[in-house]
C-alpha cells in the first residue's frame, strides 16, 4: 500500500502461498513475465537493457514502449530495474523494485515503483493509472500464473 500522501511512489504488498523460488522464477523468466506483465526481452543480468511492450496511453503521452535497465539482481530476494517511456526517457524516469520475503510457507512480495514527480500533473496521472495496473497485475495476473505453474 502506498504511504498516505506519498505522491512519488506506488507500493503493493501481496502474500503468495508459494516459496520465494517459485515467485522469483515468475519475476525473472522472460516468457513467464510476458504472461503476467508484458512482452519483453528481459534477462536477469545487471546492466542488461530491455523493453516492455504495451498499449500506448494518449492521456499521459505514453508511447507503449518501456525502456528498462536491470539495476539489481539478488536471487531470490530482490530485482530492481529502471523504467521510462522509450520515446521520452527523460520525461518520466522511475524505478521498479520487487522484494521477496519468506513468510510462513509462502512469500511476501513487496513492489515499489518510485520516482514520480509530485508536481507534474502528467506524472501523477500516470502514477494513478499504474497504481491500478500494478495492483491488478500483481494481485490477479501474477497470482493466476503462480497457481498454474508446476
Amino acid at each position: 500500500m502506498t504511504r498516505h500522501g506519498d505522491l512519488t511512489t506506488i507500493e503493493v504488498d501481496q502474500y503468495f502461498l508459494y516459496p520465494p523460488a517459485k515467485v522469483w522464477r515468475a519475476l525473472t523468466t522472460p516468457e513467464l513475465m510476458a504472461q503476467w506483465l508484458m512482452p519483453n526481452d528481459f534477462r536477469p543480468v545487471v546492466g542488461h537493457r530491455f523493453t516492455f511492450r504495451a498499449r500506448p496511453v494518449a492521456r499521459t503521452g505514453f508511447s507503449g514502449a518501456i525502456a528498462c535497465q536491470v539495476l539489481e539482481v539478488t536471487p531470490p530476494r530482490r530485482l530492481r530495474i529502471s523504467w521510462a517511456d522509450a520515446a521520452h526517457p527523460d520525461r518520466m524516469a522511475t524505478e521498479v523494485a520487487w522484494t521477496l520475503q519468506p513468510e510462513g510457507k509462502g512469500t511476501r512480495l513487496l513492489l515499489q515503483h518510485s520516482g514520480f514527480d509530485p508536481d507534474d500533473p502528467t506524472q501523477q496521472l500516470a502514477r494513478q493509472f499504474m497504481n491500478g495496473g500494478w495492483r491488478s497485475h500483481v494481485l490477479r495476473r501474477l497470482g493466476d500464473l503462480l497457481n498454474a505453474l508446476t
